[in-house]
């Protein structure tokens, strides 16, 4: 399988199942929209008449050409990976934790996943003695494994600052015990951020999301506080001052959410970045159609044009000496994620799991409150290991829509909660989420391609 496709006077092709990604001529990239895994190593006459710009000797040269990368396995190679799904195992190693410190919010967001904060299980802390076991729970289970992932999710978790603190403290003091090693990130609104706390996290947090819209305006009209004021004007001093005092080889990343109401959110993206971000991402929202700011098939064309123009900025940007990342762009084409990582994504359910304020174990986040989900408790121990296996069982290749998508390789699947709550079935693919994806994934492909252009020109 391949996928072609131009952008900017620039033609790609991309052979999906060894991720080599070719930058093509006219006449090759006329060419191989001819072609298909039958090829020979002689050009058809029927190619040859079907290209009368082109001389027969020219059509022949760039026939030849393909063929040699299709004889290399970069061209129409075969799908190596469908032996190697059947024989992924099951009973991974819990390797991370989303530690629900907080199902309470000093923010009401109008489009939060989390029914503002409290994900419909009632506003609530959890309790220090909670999140030990939580982090008992992943020592247990973690095997073998020496590197674990810890994230302070909510709601808010700095409204639960004494419980990360502790967590954090009982973590490091298990480490040399059992031979591991944590890795903390934290996820905040900015509300409660002050010096203590913007030092702590520094001195202790591997990574750092920071919660912002973009615009102040566009921000403000859906992140308001509990009192219905905007918060930018509040969150972006502080959000500065802990991204000024940080070590630059930690990371952090600014994230944000575009809805129906602001679909040129490039415009978003810039503001971010132009505050004093340069590692950022501002998302889709995924919201329940008909609520007045879901996403729909008939903004695709504007999103799509949306991400062409801030693949532009990107490159201007650059140019000027001022440039970002966009989490979004971010695409490793040399080497990729490893096998695993490609068929099944993230690892929710079985290798990464999340722990409520109550102890209560569900597959990630996104999957809280839904019943049928819940995995076990960090109070007795307990994980279903039907569901962990249900979870790990599914890749791309038991979601029907990925069979024939050039990008599966890259998104793995997809978010299975997106799958759910957009489709109500976890392979059932969330269509316009894949759209979205595949134009992404083609931007990301075109910066790479723009970057070893200029690298060569500077030669």
């Amino acid at each position: 399988m391949i996928h072609r496709y131009q952008k900017k006077g620039l033609n790609f092709v991309l052979d999906v199942n060894s991720g080599a990604v070719h930058l093509l001529d006219d006449i090759s990239y006329a060419v191989s929209g001819l072609l298909d895994e039958n090829m020979g190593d002689t050009c058809p006459q029927s190619i040859i008449d079907a290209l009368p710009d082109y001389t027969a000797d020219e059509i022949r040269e760039a026939y030849d050409e393909l063929y040699e990368l299709k004889k290399a396995g970069q061209l129409f190679a075969q799908d190596d990976y469908i032996d190697v799904s059947r024989y992924i195992p099951v009973n991974a190693p819990v390797k991370a934790l989303c530690l629900h410190v907080a199902h309470d919010c000093n923010l009401r967001c109008k489009y939060c996943f989390a029914s503002t904060g409290d994900f419909g299980q009632g506003r609530k802390i959890m309790p220090p003695e909670i999140a030990k076991k939580a982090i008992d729970f992943v020592i247990a289970r973690s095997g073998v494994r020496h590197n674990i992932e810890v994230d302070f999710f909510g709601g808010e978790p700095l409204m639960a600052w004494d419980t990360v603190t502790q967590t954090v403290d009982y973590a490091r003091s298990l480490e040399e015990k059992y031979n591991k090693k944590f890795r903390f990130t934290i996820t905040t609104n900015g509300l409660l951020l002050d010096e203590d706390k913007r030092k702590y996290i520094n001195e202790n947090m591997d990574n750092c999301v920071l919660s912002l819209d973009g615009r102040r305006e566009v921000n403000d009209e859906f992140r308001k506080t509990v009192a219905g004021t905007g918060s930018y004007d509040t969150i972006v001093p502080k959000f500065k001052a802990l991204v000024d005092e940080r070590d630059p080889n930690l990371d952090y990343y600014a994230r944000g959410t575009f809805t129906s109401h602001n679909l040129d959110f490039a415009e978003d993206v810039l503001s971010i970045a132009d505050a004093g971000f340069d590692r950022l991402s501002v998302e889709p929202v995924t919201a329940d159609p008909g609520c007045g700011y879901d996403l729909t098939e008939d903004d695709l064309p504007k999103i799509e044009a949306e991400y062409d123009r801030l693949t532009d900025i990107m490159l201007e940007r650059k140019k000027e000496g001022k440039p970002f990342t966009f989490f979004h762009f971010m695409v490793d084409l040399d080497q990729g994620p490893c096998v695993v990582k490609r068929l099944r994504g993230c690892g929710a359910g079985y290798e990464y799991v999340a722990v409520t304020p109550d102890g209560d174990i569900y597959p990630c986040h996104q999957f809280v409150g839904k019943d049928e989900f819940k995995q076990g408790s960090v109070l007795d121990q307990s994980f279903n290991m039907d569901i962990a296996q249900k979870f790990a069982g599914m890749n791309i290749y038991s979601r029907p829509k990925c069979q024939k998508c050039w990008a599966k390789f890259y998104c793995s699947g997809g978010c299975s909660a997106a799958n759910y709550n957009m489709n109500h079935d976890m392979n059932d693919s969330y269509d316009l989420g894949c759209e979205m994806e595949r134009k992404r994934l083609e931007c990301a492909i075109y910066l790479k391609a723009m970057d070893k252009i200029c690298a060569n020109q500077s030669k």
